[in-house]
């Protein structure tokens, strides 16, 4: 009774005791925010993760149904995707092995042995069977820090899927779009080409009918093959980006192809006067960050349980007989209940380097977090600036471009007419190729940006 008397009371303890858990509770750092937006008109808010926040498919912004293809197959065949998805698993495992430790273990055990020997030895045999648990209760909560931490970083691994898919949905978009660009330059660079043809041709008359020199057949035939020369470089180029965008869809290259576009309208989406003041909750690699935090915040309460004693309780229950038969009468069943408390005396310092290790560690994650919360601040100004000035910048391009083709024309004209030089033309040709190069560069340019102003924002603003 006694020893029954002494279990109740460790089990009442335990109980009493379950709330308590050492280490400080989880705070969210503190992050010094703008009151507004340098370059915008929007409103920041203090960092709080909600990066599960249905974003959409931001992609369809840009109307480009190919795209819109493409961007579908990156959760399903991108391989990046699939390393931070069994990242994730591995988190959910590991979750779900803290919480098992919450609760008793339980085993079932079973043996027969047959013995026996010479002289006065008797032979016989022997059966048991019994049930046993092994409980250690949380007294210190140890365990459920160990859950915390565990919880957390489940956490940051969805968060770290989510950032995986936007980083390779904004990385899919850019590619996509330089090619586009590269299609139109290509285009352009085929008409050109088309024409330098044609100069050279007009030079060629002019040298045979001995109105022209030698040096401008040969300036035109310069000109020539180095824009031949040129299309040739694209051509590498948009191989590379079509190689890129391949696997970026989980494809072979070489079982992989992107028919050429025409020169188009490319859509642009429109930034938000008033961007989405939850910047700071919906991108996922902030997110990851603050669960970081609380994990290593977790774990200080895990190392500070080393100061206090542990608690474990046992029991079983069975039976033992020399017959199978009889294995399971009341006569030969037995039980045991036990309690059993350690508790370290002297260790070094080990446990006091623990704990100073665990709140060091959790100080380099609250800086790491400050860190990419300021880095969100400086991608969003950086993009939107980069809008607002490629915006900007597109229509001194086109004014560039339409005077280049004017003057192109009319120097041409003036040739012809034995007014100036080859020279003259090769210049206005080549000045009317870069402007219209440029013109589209502008056009890609801005699409790009787009994009990474998306991934910024956490992915896009649909819905806000």
């Amino acid at each position: 009774m006694k020893n029954d008397k002494c279990i109740l009371a460790s089990l009442a303890l335990a109980a009493v005791l379950a709330g308590c858990a050492v280490g400080p509770d989880y705070q969210r750092p503190e992050v010094q925010t703008p009151v507004a937006f340098k370059e915008g008109q929007g409103y920041w808010v203090k960092a709080a993760p909600a990066d599960t926040l249905e974003r959409g498919p931001w992609w369809q912004l840009f109307e480009d149904p190919v795209l819109n293809d493409l961007a579908s197959r990156v959760d399903v065949d991108n391989q990046n995707v699939a390393i931070a998805v069994a990242r994730y698993e591995q988190a959910r495992a590991l979750l779900a092995v803290q919480r098992a430790s919450l609760f008793p273990t339980v085993n079932l055990t079973g043996s027969a042995a047959r013995a026996g020997g010479q002289g006065s030895t008797r032979r016989g045999s022997s059966y048991q069977f019994g049930i046993g648990a092994a409980w250690e209760p949380d007294v210190w909560g140890r365990l459920r820090r160990s859950v915390e931490g565990a919880q957390a970083g489940e956490q940051a691994g969805a968060a770290d899927l989510q950032a995986a898919k936007l980083a390779t949905q904004g990385e899919l978009a850019a590619s996509y779009f330089n090619l586009r660009q590269l299609d139109i330059a290509r285009s352009l660079q085929a008409s050109t080409i088309a024409s330098f043809q044609r100069s050279l041709g007009i030079t060629s008359n002019r040298y045979d009918a001995g109105i022209a020199a030698r040096t401008d057949v040969l300036q035109a035939q310069t000109v020539l093959a180095n824009a031949q020369a040129e299309l040739l470089l694209l051509d590498r180029q948009r191989a590379v980006l079509e190689h890129a965008i391949a696997v970026l869809v989980g494809r072979p290259p070489a079982g992989f192809d992107l028919a050429p576009r025409e020169a188009g309208a490319l859509v642009v989406p429109e930034v938000p006067l008033a961007l989405p003041s939850t910047l700071l909750q919906r991108r996922p690699d902030i997110a990851a960050a603050e669960r970081r935090v609380a994990q290593a915040n977790a774990q200080i309460g895990v190392a500070e349980a080393g100061y206090y004693p542990s608690l474990t309780l046992t029991g079983s229950a069975g039976g033992a007989a020399a017959s199978i038969t009889s294995l399971f009468d009341v006569s030969a069943r037995f039980w045991t209940l036990g309690a059993s408390v350690a508790q370290t005396v002297f260790d070094a310092g080990a446990t006091r380097a623990r704990v100073e290790g665990a709140r060091a560690a959790h100080d380099e994650e609250a800086a790491r977090y400050r860190q990419t919360v300021l880095t969100a601040f400086q991608d969003v100004e950086d993009q939107l600036v980069a809008a607002r000035v490629l915006r900007d910048q597109l229509a001194f391009r086109q004014q560039a471009t339409e005077a280049a083709n004017l003057v192109e024309q009319q120097v041409l004209n003036r040739y012809q007419a034995g007014q100036v030089g080859y020279t003259e033309v090769v210049i206005a040709q080549v000045a009317a190729l870069n402007a219209r190069q440029a013109l589209a560069q502008a056009s890609s340019d801005r699409q790009v940006a787009a994009v990474a102003l998306i991934q910024s924002l956490g992915g896009g603003w649909a819905g806000l």
